[in-house]
């Protein structure tokens, strides 16, 4: 039997795409290896919101020209949102010309086609370039490989609107398209029924859900018809935009059973004036009473983020915003990013670009900064007795269990005879770290 391997960079969406093409091609009679120097096809499912991964694929695809060489019949593809970019397929037929394959984000479908045309002998290098508004439909009912286990991430919207100066999503994912009500509804069904527990609503802005639509329903109504899905016991979401996020969602949010109480809410910066050249559409006041009302509405909360120094024109009182309001909010944990600047946005050719050396001064305090304030939060953790889902073994230590909490804290303990992997279990906080918490089950 021929045999794939797919290599996923970047976010949770790439990782579904993968599940998607992983499905294409096991319909085609390939099967999945972990081995890249065992398989008939290699796909590298690319990221390109910062530049680092794009080099690593670069680097990655340019080392299997040996192996190119050795087994001709290899077939080597590049797919994703760095495929996307305008003009990337004609920079990887020059720098790259032993790849056979290039689709990228709207075109998935299209893969068994575009692998005919490869086993024929020629290149398929065949990426979308339409009118999103006429070419972005959703396609339903493609294959998707999911291994096994306890969550499952299902797409509900797809693209962006909302075109921030330094983000490149709108341009290789297109702009906001929903998929239908009931097409998610059976879909979440359907998991619960082969066993999954939690599932992860994916999107670049899930709080957009609908408006498209014009059906009147939205990413509230949505939770709510979701709440209680028989099989599943947790619900999650993957990203919100602060601007969207409703009183009627943090609401539909409080009162659910299954949907968890995290939020993750990207701030990118603390200061209003960078905050106005990123494009974001809110400022740091109304950012923090989104933050207040959501911790009155959903006492316990966990509340994470993501933010970027160094974005052009920062200077040092900017990033001094951002310290206040990170000790001021004080978030369970946060992502942090220097900023890299993207091709065709409009910060790439904004003015006074801050330097590589301040830029690592920066995220280095901001690190510090944060990891003291997650550390303060997970210690009042000590003592208490936490749900957790287990997600299977510890992959540090073979002899503990892992699992998430609710608030999605990361959490190990000790096998225990009566859990498993998908276990509901509560377990006592005997240890608290920065990023993971050990504890011990007490009862099942």
């Amino acid at each position: 039997m021929r045999k794939y391997h797919i290599h996923t960079f970047g976010c949770q969406m790439n990782e579904h795409d993968s599940e998607i093409i992983g499905g294409i091609l096991e319909q085609r009679g390939f099967q999945a290896t972990d081995s890249p120097d065992d398989a008939d096809i290699i796909i590298f499912n690319t990221c390109c919101v910062r530049e680092n991964p794009e080099r690593k694929v670069y680097g990655r695809v340019a080392e299997l020209k040996t192996l190119k060489i050795e087994n001709p019949d290899l077939i080597i593809g590049i797919s994703g949102c760095m495929a996307q970019q305008p003009g990337e397929a004609e920079r990887i037929a020059k720098r790259l010309p032993h790849v056979d394959l290039v689709f990228g984000t709207m075109n998935i479908h299209e893969l068994p086609e575009l692998l005919d045309q490869v086993e024929a002998g020629h290149k398929a290098y065949r990426v979308w370039e339409g009118d999103p508004e006429r070419d972005g439909g959703i396609i339903e009912g493609l294959p998707i490989r999911r291994v096994p286990g306890v969550s499952a991430w299902v797409s509900i919207i797809y693209g962006c609107n909302n075109f921030c100066s330094y983000c490149i999503v709108p341009h290789v994912r297109g702009r906001e398209r929903s998929r239908r009500f009931e097409e998610i509804i059976d879909e979440v069904k359907r998991l619960g029924q082969e066993g999954f527990g939690e599932v992860v609503l994916l999107g670049q802005n899930v709080n957009a859900y609908g408006r498209d639509l014009k059906d009147g329903r939205d990413f509230a109504d949505l939770l709510h018809a979701l709440d209680e899905t028989p099989g599943i016991s947790r619900i999650r979401y993957l990203t919100s935009h602060p601007r969207d996020f409703t009183d009627k969602l943090i609401c539909e949010i409080a009162s659910s059973e299954t949907v968890c109480e995290h939020f993750h809410l990207p701030l990118q910066a603390g200061s209003n004036r960078v905050l106005a050249r990123m494009n974001r559409g809110y400022t740091i006041e109304r950012y923090m009473d989104l933050v207040r009302r959501i911790r009155q509405a959903v006492p316990g909360c966990s509340i994470t983020t993501d933010l970027i120094v160094g974005f052009p024109g920062e200077d040092d009182d900017d990033f001094a915003k951002t310290l206040r309001a990170v000790e001021e909010i004080r978030f369970d944990s946060a992502f942090t990013f220097v900023y890299s600047p993207r091709r065709g946005t409009v910060a790439a050719s904004m003015p006074n670009q801050v330097p590589c050396e301040v830029k690592s001064q920066r995220i280095q305090q901001l690190i510090s900064v944060q990891t003291e304030i997650t550390e303060q939060i997970n210690r009042t953790l000590q003592g208490e007795v936490q749900e957790v889902l287990v997600e299977g073994m510890s992959k540090t230590n073979p002899s503990m269990l892992s699992g998430r909490t609710r608030t999605n804290k990361l959490v190990i303990f000790p096998l225990h005879p009566e859990v498993s992997k998908g276990s509901l279990v509560k377990v006592k906080i005997t240890e608290t770290r920065a990023w993971t918490q050990i504890g011990e089950v007490v009862l099942v």
